[in-house]
């Protein structure tokens, strides 16, 4: 994504991407809705969050976000941890987890922290 681009909403930052890495995003946030489907598109920190209860702060929003290489899932730091063994082949942060570009998106892992990261909310 260049720095010339103005990012308005998570439909330009998703067009503002690489097709595969529009692709990644799109199914991960397929995965969010088919959970959560009121689930807010807003962004925060100029990348695509959805407030998984009503007026959600960003510790009650998922994030995600494009890269080159990986795409970037920030679910929470309690998120992360529970499924520490499911992801121990990714690249992990504190609250973030990176998965390949190049690989098959895990997304029955991903709905169910989805659902995980819901069940902490409600």
């Amino acid at each position: 994504m260049g720095d010339n681009v103005k990012i308005n909403s998570v439909e330009d930052y998703f067009n503002a991407q690489p097709e595969n890495v529009k692709n990644a995003l799109l199914q991960i946030k397929r995965c969010i809705l088919k959970v959560v489907p009121e689930a807010k598109e807003l962004l925060n920190y100029n990348i695509p969050a959805f407030a998984l209860i009503e007026d959600g702060k960003r510790e009650q929003q998922i994030m995600i976000a494009g890269y080159k290489n990986y795409v970037g899932l920030y679910p929470h730091p309690t998120t992360i941890e529970k499924f520490e063994e499911e992801l121990k082949d990714y690249k992990k942060g504190k609250g973030s987890v990176q998965f390949p570009i190049d690989k098959p998106l895990p997304v029955e892992l991903i709905v169910k922290m989805v659902e995980y990261r819901l069940s902490l909310l409600t």
